[in-house]
């Protein structure tokens, strides 16, 4: 049946009418260039990289000087109380501090927030990679619900022709009563399953517009290609290094060696420095005073090397954790790659040998119904050869809507967006 008929079946049946919007047919790219598009988690992923940056910048530079003021030692009782210039101990003070954060360790920390860019970059190709796999996901559902309802539609109107033979056949004398009410239960029986998938319709199509919005509603195009995946199993290991969700473990392994190397810097105290003149009453000499100073590391090995050990630990742990993920996307690929195969040939099994059975047994009853006796178990027959037809190409429908899926999960697993290299953990501390 056409797609356009579709769409009417569809308007009739859910009771929730497709708009006939005058747009080429909806392909599973364009669906997904909609979906990037409309993503709020990608103005995120921007915002996020924009942090990342100025941070970066930010952090590079030397504190802010402090400007400080004060007075010392002013009397608060006798007969100089209050009075800044009678007694000479009094002085007016400015002054300023600067913290002169050594140039290593404001670099680390610098570079810490241009890994934390590369992260956020990292998981940017993963949402894209995951945008386009769920809306490939949908478009297929949706696709192959409309397809079964297609073939139920079909079956329906069968049935109906054989509600004619049966009931003229019963006028005729040639057949029963029994005859004519069951042609009408065969009919009610695909209307009731009818109705069924076209709630399923309408759940796919709000499924697809989650991700493409008022396109949604769009007809859809033929299926793409889906005879290859970018796959094999004898070269999983090295393939699976660029997997999203791989490079964002490996970025996130970067970014904690980037703090490693923050701590390491963070072991070498920065000196502050204070330069202040202090005024005295105009009978007394103004005075100058430069201070200098520097933290008391006292415990270094409870503190800035416990810090160190922490650090590198979460390094290690990071490295640890993206080996094991490589591990499990193996085998989920290696099961998803093997089913998709078995798949496959269970399709061309369908194709070649179990459609084609159903069909001459189909022919065969109602040939034999049409030209032979009218006993009633012949007419049930012709009915039950009809429901296993329309059981075994629903069967093949559904069969072939898992094999798509699981060629979308496989398709879009490793997909890098935007071109750049995947970062490597920076091996200067071990």
């Amino acid at each position: 049946m056409k797609i356009k008929h579709t769409v009417a079946v569809l308007g009739i049946v859910i009771a929730l009418p497709l708009v006939a919007y005058a747009q080429a047919p909806l392909s599973i790219e364009k669906a997904q260039a909609l979906a990037i598009q409309r993503s709020t988690l990608l103005v995120a992923h921007e915002a996020a990289s924009k942090v990342a940056r100025d941070m970066g910048v930010a952090v590079g530079q030397l504190p802010d000087p402090i400007l400080k003021l004060g007075i010392n030692n002013l009397p608060i009782d006798g007969a100089d109380r209050f009075n800044l210039t009678r007694d000479f101990m009094t002085m007016r003070s400015v002054g300023v501090m600067q913290e002169f954060t050594r140039e290593d360790k404001r670099k680390a920390r610098s570079n810490r927030f241009e890994r934390e860019v590369e992260l956020v970059n990292a998981n940017r190709n993963l949402t894209v990679n995951n945008l386009q796999r769920s809306t490939a996901m949908a478009w297929l559902d949706r696709y192959y619900q409309e397809r079964i309802l297609e073939v139920l539609v079909r079956q329906r109107d069968e049935a109906k022709l054989q509600i004619e033979t049966s009931d003229a056949a019963y006028r005729g004398g040639r057949g029963s009563l029994n005859d004519a009410f069951a042609a009408r239960t065969a009919v009610v029986q695909i209307e009731d399953r009818m109705a069924m998938v076209a709630l399923q319709v309408g759940t796919s199509q709000i499924q697809l517009n989650r991700w493409v919005g008022d396109a949604g509603v769009y007809v859809l195009d033929a299926l793409p290609l889906m005879d290859r995946v970018p796959f094999s199993e004898d070269h999983l290991d090295a393939q699976l290094l660029h997997h999203p969700q791989i490079a964002v473990m490996q970025s996130q392994e970067v970014v904690a060696q980037a703090d490693a190397n923050v701590a390491l810097a963070n072991k070498h105290a920065d000196w502050t420095v204070e330069i202040m003149l202090n005024q005295r009453g105009s009978a007394y000499s103004n005075m100058v005073s430069i201070n200098a100073s520097i933290p008391w590391q006292w415990d270094p090995k409870n503190r800035q090397d416990r810090e160190m050990s922490a650090k590198l630990a979460t390094v290690e742990q990071l490295r640890a954790e993206r080996a094991d993920a490589i591990r499990n996307h193996i085998a989920e690929i290696r099961v998803m790659l093997r089913e998709w195969r078995g798949n496959q040939a269970r399709l061309r099994k369908y194709d070649d040998t179990i459609l084609p059975l159903a069909k001459e047994r189909t022919r065969a009853a109602l040939a034999a119904y049409r030209g032979g006796g009218a006993a009633a178990s012949t007419l049930s027959n012709v009915l039950e050869s009809r429901r296993m037809d329309v059981d075994v190409q629903l069967e093949r429908l559904r069969l072939e809507m898992e094999t798509a899926r699981l060629w979308a999960q496989l398709n879009y697993q490793n997909t890098i967006i935007s071109g750049e290299s995947t970062p490597q953990p920076n091996k200067e501390l071990k």
